[in-house]
């Protein structure tokens, strides 16, 4: 990642309906907030601090972005244009829910300029959908994915769920065969957590949850199955066909800066982080006012380096962070470290340490003891 350009994310917080093991900040929405939120958004645009830096990156997360209005979209991008150089090349990522866009809209998009769509699928069982609260059917996402392909648009990640209620072993790999068969350029896949304040929390006793035993399972079924079908395993969660790795994505886990609009949206940006409201409200009054400023200090930043470095293949470079924070992780962590490689979770030398595939999975542990 090159550290002399910047990402811009833009947060949309609406949906249909929301899923039912969802905790981010999103929710369903009348035309008239959408407008109104759109306004806000434009103001805090326009209003950003000022970068001469190249924009190589662009993410539109949510909720579902797709919800918004062509008209909205294109007041958006030239309020960007005005306000930031974007580069010619630059990543432009929309996500979208099946079901909630169409083949006008997704050509406007194009227009505009992005060319990286994100769906969420989560599974390709339709009852496993339901469970999940999903607003869509297997064959809705395949209708979707026809047309965004149609657009033009052909750099496409999806987005898939394991460990989910009444999911077995061999439904995941059904679901993960009829993906690879679709031949997308990136694919997610992430085991659920059940979130506090979520449906799922609620009903956690209730819930016909896979074991941890099938839980790991499904795991080693994606690393073989997608590593098999040419897909690198490039972060825990994520895997990509060659150069097709989410540049956005990788400034987040790399410590490059950003900045963040919109409701509940968080920047990094010279050193410090900065996050908004989660209030839609106070938002809409005053969408250039931080609930949270905070400026990292060297400990802090020690810490993202090596938490956030250590969720992706490439792994953190123990020269540079002796260099940077003035400790040496290959002596202070010699025992750990030598345990770990000993069972084949990580590899640690002075050039790089990362972890394994099999490392992958269990991270947190890992963490804890180098942090």
């Amino acid at each position: 990642m090159n550290k002399d350009t910047l990402g811009l994310y833009l947060h949309i917080p609406f949906c249909v309906q929301k899923c039912r093991y969802c905790d981010f900040c999103s929710f369903a929405s009348s035309e008239a907030q959408r407008e109104a939120y759109t306004e806000a958004l434009l103001s805090e645009i326009l209003h950003a601090p000022e970068d001469m830096r190249e924009v190589n990156s662009i993410f539109f997360g949510g909720g579902t972005p797709s919800l918004l209005s062509e008209n909205a979209f294109s007041r958006i991008f030239s309020a960007l244009q005005k306000r930031y150089k974007i580069s010619r090349d630059a990543e432009i990522t929309v996500e979208m829910n099946p079901g909630t866009v169409t083949g006008e809209k997704l050509s406007a998009l194009q227009s505009l300029g992005v060319n990286r769509v994100s769906m969420g699928l989560q599974s390709s069982h339709n009852e496993e959908l339901s469970a999940l609260g999903r607003i869509h059917t297997y064959e809705q996402f395949l209708d979707s994915l026809s047309l965004v392909l149609a657009s033009g648009i052909e750099n496409v990640n999806i987005d898939l769920m394991y460990a989910i209620p009444h999911q077995s072993v061999q439904s995941f790999k059904e679901t993960l065969a009829r993906v690879i068969a679709l031949a997308p350029s990136h694919i997610s896949a992430y085991s659920l957590i059940i979130e506090e304040g979520t449906p799922f929390f609620r009903e956690r006793e209730s819930l016909s949850l896979p074991s941890e035993e099938e839980e790991a399972e499904m795991y080693a079924l994606a690393c073989e199955m997608l590593g098999g079908a040419g897909y690198r395993h490039y972060e825990i969660s994520n895997y990509a066909k060659e150069g097709c790795l989410c540049r956005h994505n990788l400034r987040y886990w790399q410590g490059g800066d950003y900045l963040g609009f919109g409701l509940a949206a968080h920047s990094l940006y010279r050193g410090e982080r900065m996050a908004n409201t989660e209030d839609f409200l106070a938002y809409l009054k005053d969408p250039l006012s931080y609930e949270s400023r905070e400026k990292r200090d060297s400990a802090a930043e020690a810490e993202e380096y090596l938490m956030l470095g250590l969720r992706t293949s490439f792994g953190i470079s123990p020269t540079e962070y002796r260099a940077r924070f003035g400790r040496d992780l290959l002596v202070e962590k010699k025992e750990a470290l030598s345990l770990f490689s000993k069972h084949g979770l990580l590899s640690a030398s002075e050039e790089r340490l990362c972890l394994t595939q099999k490392g992958f999975y269990l991270s947190n542990t890992i963490l804890c003891e180098l942090l």
